[in-house]
């Protein structure tokens, strides 16, 4: 990675609701919209000018995500103060997994009553996103995943997450499979 010119601990992130850059001290947790001090500006304007072209190659994916005390926003739509720690949603988590795996019920399906992010209303589904949108180490599990694998245990800043890729198929993105369903041929389209 281009040395972006911030200072020790620093790194520049991308926020998906605003679409634009920000400044995560992965230590401290601390995020902000401007330049922490200590930066060098004309190291960051040529980072920024080399690395926030819009990114090509995009994927689609879902994701479980079990929240702790220590994430970055300790709340979710299924609870305003989340207390739980990080051991305790790896737990949570890994129970989630085992029933995936077991084909008793899909990640989707799994994700609209137990993940702490709003994207559980949508079966879990983040949308396609490239590279540079997400989460660091969110986003190389993703992209590493073979269409319709389920990821292992991730952390992130966030929380712990699965992470399951779609499958595209002739330009059509398709949902990966529930626990009853297969993809019956490359033609169809999964909702």
């Amino acid at each position: 990675m281009a040395d972006a010119g911030l200072p020790t601990g620093w790194e520049v992130r991308h926020s998906n609701s605003k679409n634009l850059p920000y400044f995560f001290n992965a230590s401290s947790k601390e995020s902000r919209w401007e330049p922490p001090e200590g930066t060098d500006m004309d190291r960051l304007k040529e980072y920024m000018a080399q690395n926030t072209r819009k990114p090509e190659g995009k994927i689609r994916a879902a994701h479980l995500l079990v929240k702790h005390k220590d994430s970055r926003r300790p709340s979710s739509w299924k609870e305003p103060n989340i207390t739980r720690t990080k051991e305790e949603a790896i737990e949570i988590l890994k129970g989630h997994e085992a029933r995936i795996r077991s084909g008793e019920v899909s990640l989707g399906d799994l994700a609209q009553t137990e993940s702490d992010c709003s994207s559980a209303k949508k079966n879990g589904d983040l949308g396609p996103f490239g590279k540079g949108e997400m989460q660091k180490e969110f986003e190389e599990v993703a992209f590493a995943l073979e269409p319709s694998q389920v990821s292992n245990v991730v952390e992130t800043a966030s929380g712990v997450h699965l992470i399951q890729r779609y499958v595209e198929r002739h330009g059509w993105w398709l949902k990966p499979p529930s626990s009853s369903q297969t993809i019956v041929d490359e033609g169809s389209r999964l909702e």
